[in-house]
């Protein structure tokens, strides 16, 4: 990946904003202008086309092949010295670092260390995160293929007495073994009534015969996050939760549609979230419509109806409506897609009809 043109597009970002340099240290947008995939570690990129990289003595080695194309310094005794002669020797007076990226504690040492003026910035980097390049985008589809291969893997599991801590479980088995490096998240498996929570944590519930299964889940490959939530039953369900799986994917089909460069993001929201409404079920869609996904499992930009985002073309995001009620269960549908000038392109190919197994 073109780490240097990433951080080319921040030099010239920085020299508008009228900032010397900025000390990016979230370790997402590290990765991203850097490669480095390690725990710790810092860029420091001016606005004269610099960038000095800065770890400590446990990924010296690792940072050698990793970040091979930039100065790099290895301190053995914190960030804050090294930060501090770093910005003495480019000779800074204006330093920028991520608000969202430094705990209060470590701003305070910086502040108290440095002779520099130090301005919070928040969103350079993350920003131009939301548009993928090719590569980023073949490495999304391998987490998307994976994701799909768990999802077919885990179906002939599913049976009555397993819980949803051990199908959970078998669901991370069936990632790794498709060829994920990690999970994306932690496995969301509800049953039956448990499915009307969005965020349920798998507990020692068993499956019993007539209950929806709520699963999101998803795997990551080279650092790139995949997310994607499938409901489907054991034995025929409720009447009622039959009809909800079809409110929420006509939702959720009017939501795809709705996805394209430009479209303001609220938009897109609100024309699934009225499909749900029209059913008599907008009080059992409490959450957005999607978020953007990338190094990062939640990122911009944000599907919401209070957001103010633009979709640019390139973006990956998800479009998950989901309708809850408590003591009946739920559901929802979720797939990511990547935006494009004249719509979208969905990533998964398993099928998002109500499957009965």
């Amino acid at each position: 990946m073109d780490h240097a043109l990433r951080r080319t597009r921040l030099t010239e970002w920085l020299d508008g904003a009228g900032i010397e340099a900025l000390l990016v240290s979230r370790l997402p947008n590290v990765r991203y202008l850097t490669g480095f995939t390690g725990s710790n570690g810092q860029v420091i990129v001016g606005s004269d086309g610099s960038a000095l990289f800065l770890t400590d003595g446990r990924y010296g080695e690792q940072s050698s092949h990793e970040v091979a194309d930039l100065e790099r310094r290895v301190y053995l005794e914190g960030m804050i010295g090294a930060v501090r002669e770093a910005a003495t020797g480019l000779g800074l007076g204006r330093l920028g670092f991520e608000g969202d990226g430094l705990t209060y504690h470590t701003y305070a040492d910086l502040a108290a260390d440095l002779r520099v003026e130090l301005v919070a910035v928040n969103g350079a980097v993350e920003r131009s995160r939301w548009t993928k390049d090719a590569e980023e985008l073949a490495t999304m589809r391998r987490a998307q293929e994976v994701t799909d291969a768990a999802f077919e893997a885990i179906l002939p599991k599913l049976h009555e007495g397993v819980t949803e801590r051990e199908l959970a479980f078998e669901l991370e088995i069936e990632l790794r073994t498709a060829g994920a490096d990690d999970l994306a998240f932690e496995t969301i498996a509800a049953f039956g009534e448990s499915a009307a929570e969005p965020h349920h944590d798998p507990g020692d519930r068993p499956l019993r015969h007539g209950d929806v299964v709520k699963l999101d889940f998803g795997g990551r490959v080279g650092g790139y996050h995949c997310d994607m939530t499938r409901t489907v039953t054991l034995g025929e369900p409720p009447e009622e939760l039959r009809a909800i799986h079809e409110v929420v994917h006509r939702a959720q089909r009017v939501g795809i549609d709705a996805v394209r460069a430009g479209a303001k993001a609220a938009d897109v929201d609100r024309a699934a979230r009225q499909v749900i409404e029209e059913a008599g079920y907008g009080q059992r869609f409490p959450h957005g419509l999607g978020h953007g996904v990338g190094l990062e499992i939640h990122e911009g930009p944000r599907l919401h109806w209070t957001s103010h985002d633009v979709l640019p073309a390139g973006a990956v995001v998800t479009v998950e409506p989901g309708v809850y009620v408590p003591g009946l269960g739920g559901v929802r549908i979720e797939d990511m897609v990547e935006v494009t000038e004249d719509g979208c392109r969905v990533f998964p190919r398993s099928s998002k009809e109500l499957i009965v197994t």
